[in-house]
C-alpha cells in the first residue's frame, strides 16, 4: 500500500495533542504502521505518516475526529501547481448578489434561490438569471460599489493565494458571480487571472436584468480546471480547488485535491476533503506547508 500522510489542523480551541494521541490510537488498532508526527505549526497543524492502510480505511477514521479538519492524502504530489478558487462564501466572507439585493431592499426572496441553488435543488444557471431579473431598473454604479464596500477577504485568503504563487502555482479566481467583484478581489489577493459573469448595465446606468451568456457555472468551473492545468503541461491531479456551494462539486470531484470550505450540506457531504473548523490557511497544511514557509500579508 502506499505511504500516507493524514495532516490534523485544529480548531480554535481545540486540545490538538489529545486528538493527536487518539487519532495515533485508532489508526495502530486499525492495523497502520504510525510514523512520528511532523508538526507544521506548533499545537496546531500536524501531518501523522503511515502506511498499512487503504485511502478509504485511513479516511474513515479521520473522518470520526472530532474538532479538527483531516485530510490524508498519498505522501506525493502533495504541493499543487494549480489552484483554482470559487470567490463568494469562499475568498470573500459575503455572497455578492445576495448582498446587492439586501442593499435595494430585497434580499429575503432572492437569498432563498440562492440557497436552493447552492444546496444543489437549483440549476445555477437558471437561479442566476431568475435573480438578475429582479435587479431590472435598479442603479447600477452605487448598488455595484455598496457591494464592494462590504467585500472582506476570508480570513488567510490572501496569505494561501500569495504563498501558493510564490512557489511556482498558477492561482485562478473561478466565480460563478460577477466580474465587478472579481476585477478588484483577483488582485487584492494575489491572483493570476479572474473569470466570472458580467452584469449587463444599460444606457441609462440601470442594471438591465441580465448577464453574459454562457453563463459561468459548474460546468465552466471544470472547464477552466482542465484548460488551466493542460496549457501548463499538467494534469488534474496538480490542481487544488476550493468551493462552498454545488455549482463547485465538479472541480472539487475532478481536482487532486478539491475542498469544501465551511461547504453548504450538500458539499460537505460529498467532498472528499473538507475544512469545516479552520480559516482558509488550512489548505497550505494540507500540502504540507510549514507555518514558517507561509508568505505573511
Amino acid at each position: 500500500m502506499n505511504d500516507l500522510v493524514l495532516t490534523l489542523v485544529a480548531a480554535p480551541d481545540a486540545d490538538t495533542g489529545a486528538i493527536l494521541d487518539t487519532a495515533r490510537s485508532r489508526l495502530i488498532d486499525a492495523g497502520a504502521s504510525v510514523g512520528d508526527p511532523n508538526w507544521l505549526h506548533d499545537r496546531k497543524a500536524v501531518d501523522l505518516p503511515l502506511n498499512g492502510l487503504d485511502l478509504q480505511q485511513a479516511r474513515v477514521i479521520a473522518d470520526g475526529l472530532e474538532g479538527v479538519d483531516t485530510a490524508v492524502q498519498s505522501t506525493q504530489n502533495r504541493r499543487k501547481r494549480v489552484l483554482v478558487a470559487d470567490m463568494d462564501s469562499t475568498m470573500i466572507t459575503i455572497e455578492t448578489l445576495d448582498t446587492m439585493a439586501d442593499i435595494l431592499g430585497f434580499g429575503d426572496r432572492i437569498r432563498e434561490i440562492t440557497t436552493r441553488s447552492m444546496n444543489g435543488e437549483l440549476d445555477f444557471a437558471d437561479a442566476l438569471r431568475e435573480r438578475v431579473a429582479m435587479l431590472k431598473g435598479q442603479p447600477a454604479a452605487s448598488s455595484m460599489q455598496s457591494v464592494m464596500d462590504q467585500v472582506e477577504p476570508t480570513p488567510g485568503a490572501r496569505m494561501t493565494v500569495r504563498t501558493m504563487a510564490e512557489n511556482g502555482a498558477y492561482c485562478a479566481l473561478v466565480s460563478g458571480g460577477f466580474t465587478f467583484t472579481t476585477e478588484v478581489v483577483y488582485q487584492r489577493l494575489g491572483f493570476h487571472e479572474h473569470r466570472a459573469n458580467d452584469l449587463h448595465v444599460d444606457a441609462n446606468g440601470l442594471l438591465a436584468g441580465t448577464v453574459s451568456e454562457p453563463i459561468l457555472s459548474r460546468h465552466s468551473k471544470l472547464d477552466t480546471l482542465k484548460e488551466l492545468t493542460d496549457a501548463r503541461g499538467l494534469t488534474v491531479e496538480d490542481a487544488l480547488c476550493v468551493g462552498d456551494g454545488a455549482n463547485d462539486l465538479d472541480m472539487l470531484f475532478a481536482a487532486g485535491l478539491g475542498v469544501a470550505y465551511h461547504g453548504k450540506p450538500v458539499v460537505r457531504q460529498q467532498a472528499r476533503f473538507r475544512i469545516d473548523h479552520g480559516t482558509m490557511e488550512t489548505l497550505l497544511y494540507y500540502q504540507g506547508y510549514h507555518r514558517d514557509e507561509f508568505v505573511d500579508d
